[in-house]
């Protein structure tokens, strides 16, 4: 598990009910089930309006990926490239065929048997850009649509508290304070509700999304750097020190 998002979700999820605990008389006057099918049915219904159906559906994927704790191999593929280019600078092409079985990096194993089948640089680097690019659009378009959650859900919010005074003007006629209460509650908690996905749910899975895709996009350049010197014939002692510099960075970049 990712300790820091489960962390975040939970330990907010806990804060706000220990507050309510403490601020309510009856933690059960913040569950209300309209409110809840208002706002999370609505805006479950205007993403699939949205955005196909496949895309829709790979949103719980992405969620449990999120909540996974992911480990980058940047060390191990900087390995991987310094020892295939040693073998590479002696000619060993063998060795260098026997390894590429190993290789776990999809995108490392494509660039190295690009460089062996002696293809033009230009091309090899047209290919993993076009791949780099690729996975970088698919990843955006898995946050778009916690973007795209995160702004319905306020407004289904908004739409419940509408719902709610209309319900509740209409019953104010009679002597049914009940039923006016009861209307007032829904009008008020699904915009509390709507606050809470949008900003402790949908919109972190979207910016830790946006930050996995920047990682892993980071990799896959380091990556195409170690190819391109080793396309060009460098020494694996120059292809080492030149993929340790261009790491930290990217890792100074990032973190700022």
């Amino acid at each position: 598990m990712n300790p820091s998002t489960v962390l975040g979700m939970f330990g907010g999820i806990v804060m706000l009910s220990a507050i309510i605990a403490v601020s309510a008389k009856d933690l059960g006057f913040y569950w209300n089930v309209p409110g809840i099918g208002i706002v999370l049915g609505g805006t479950i219904a205007a993403t699939l309006i949205s955005y196909p159906l496949h895309e829709v559906l790979r949103v719980f994927r992405v969620f449990i990926i999120v909540l996974q704790s992911e480990r980058y191999y940047a060390k191990e593929d900087m390995e991987e490239i310094v020892e295939v280019s040693r073998q590479w600078f002696k000619g060993n092409l063998p060795a260098i065929e026997s390894r590429l079985n190993e290789l776990k990096n999809p995108f490392l194993r494509m660039g190295i048997q690009l460089v062996i089948d002696d293809t033009p640089l230009d091309d090899i680097l047209d290919l993993l850009q076009w791949r780099m690019n690729r996975l970088h659009a698919k990843e955006a378009a898995e946050a778009q649509v916690f973007r795209t959650m995160a702004m319905f859900a306020p407004a289904f919010g908004m739409l419940g508290t509408l719902i709610g005074l209309i319900n509740m003007l209409f019953s104010m006629g009679g002597n049914d304070f009940a039923r006016i209460g009861a209307n007032l509650g829904i009008a008020l908690i699904t915009t509390f509700y709507g606050i809470i996905l949008a900003n402790l749910i949908f919109k972190p899975i979207a910016i830790k999304l946006e930050r996995r895709t920047e990682q892993r996009v980071m990799l896959m350049n380091m990556v195409q750097e170690g190819i391109t010197l080793m396309s060009k014939g460098r020494s694996p002692a120059y292809i080492r020190e030149t993929l340790k510099s261009f790491m930290a960075r990217y890792e100074d970049e990032i973190r700022q």
